[in-house]
């Protein structure tokens, strides 16, 4: 329980009337009671806040809060930032007990700080080091000599394979899977998979053949402040490590191949596949569905719709959408002509009659 006072400070945010009023949680407009801290960031949400029993809100800057029947209110001149720090303060976690649940199994050579809680039915390797402040969640399975920093919080069934290097206050979601082997096979001779790729639709008269593996001996290296979603994968490197960037997000149900690099403060959005060995730089943001085909790169501040397939290098800056994926505006002119094509039928229809049919006056 917070005073708005608290919170106000927490946010760095003006704050007017009756500062000690105490908040249990938030709640959208039309749904608070009296406890509650509505969240009411725009004028919209005027005639909800108005028709309900909030005491307490967030309002835009200059909202005339008395008019609205609240007893104080806090001023959100960006109200998703103001979002991230209500949701921070008043989170309850999941639940994790400190200290070490005594159904875990840890290896006697693992290095964990003081303070790291490890919740039941989890696993934790030779020679991992677990650094202050983590929470290891249920079920999860830390591979050898595996580390992670401080702060990081492993929601359930997380599975961190062996040699991941993660940074601190590292976040993952259920069911995510850091370093799984790669994706990598092949054929003794040509396959007919190579050839169709060389001259892009002839498979040539290679013979059917059996995949063979290709190990990976590379691991996953994480930076800082990383956040992984739920059911998401990033796979070893081959032979050098795949390295995820400090700052980058990923969304659920995310794959990462092998190899691949992305840099600092990218967003990769839900359903997304990356492919091997593709170079992503700076504070790039992938749609949800896009895909990126391997051994590209993709410059810094690029910005690819959702649905985007990505084929071939993308300069930095650049903002993209499509199959394949092309500049933005270009994509948007395409589907504007696609959308006019029956109509353009219609008409060359009409004009090949008119030019056909004979004149009644020779």
């Amino acid at each position: 329980m917070f005073t708005v006072q608290q919170i106000a400070e927490t946010l760095g945010a003006e704050a007017a009337g009756d500062l000690s009023l105490e908040i249990q949680r938030a709640a959208e407009p039309g749904d608070a009671t009296g406890s509650d801290l509505a969240l009411a960031m725009s004028p919209k949400y005027a005639d909800a806040l108005s028709g309900g029993q909030a005491r307490v809100a967030i309002l835009w800057p200059d909202a005339d809060w008395q008019a609205l029947g609240l007893s104080a209110a806090i001023f959100a001149p960006r109200p998703r930032m103001a979002m991230a720090g209500v949701t921070g303060l008043l989170d309850k976690g999941q639940g994790v007990a400190p200290g070490i649940h005594p159904s875990a199994v840890i290896d006697p050579s693992a290095e964990l700080a003081g303070d790291v809680s490890v919740g039941p039915l989890a696993v934790i390797g030779a020679r991992v080091r677990i650094g202050a402040g983590s929470v290891i969640g249920p079920q999860c399975t830390i591979g050898m000599d595996a580390v992670l920093g401080e702060g990081a919080y492993l929601r359930d069934h997380v599975s961190i394979g062996a040699r991941v290097t993660i940074g601190d206050r590292f976040i993952a979601q259920p069911g995510a899977r850091i370093g799984a082997d790669g994706f990598s096979f092949v054929t003794p001779e040509v396959s007919a998979a190579e050839n169709a790729r060389k001259t892009m639709g002839d498979a040539g008269d290679a013979r059917a053949q059996s995949w063979l593996r290709i190990h990976s001996l590379g691991a996953v290296e994480i930076g800082d402040d990383v956040e992984i979603g739920a059911n998401s994968t990033i796979d070893n490197g081959t032979i050098r490590n795949t390295r995820i960037g400090s700052g980058t997000k990923l969304d659920n149900l995310v794959h990462v191949g092998h190899n691949t690099r992305t840099g600092t403060d990218c967003l990769l959005c839900g359903h997304t596949g990356v492919s091997g060995s593709v170079e992503i730089g700076n504070n790039v943001v992938l749609g949800g569905m896009c895909g990126v085909v391997d051994n590209i790169f993709i410059g810094d501040g690029v910005v690819a719709g959702g649905g985007s397939k990505i084929l071939s290098n993308v300069p930095a800056g650049r903002v993209i959408m499509g199959y394949p994926a092309i500049k933005m505006d270009s994509h948007t002119e395409i589907y504007k002509t696609q959308r006019r094509l029956p109509r353009l039928a219609r008409d060359v229809e009409m004009l090949k009659k008119a030019v056909s049919k004979p004149d009644p006056s020779d």
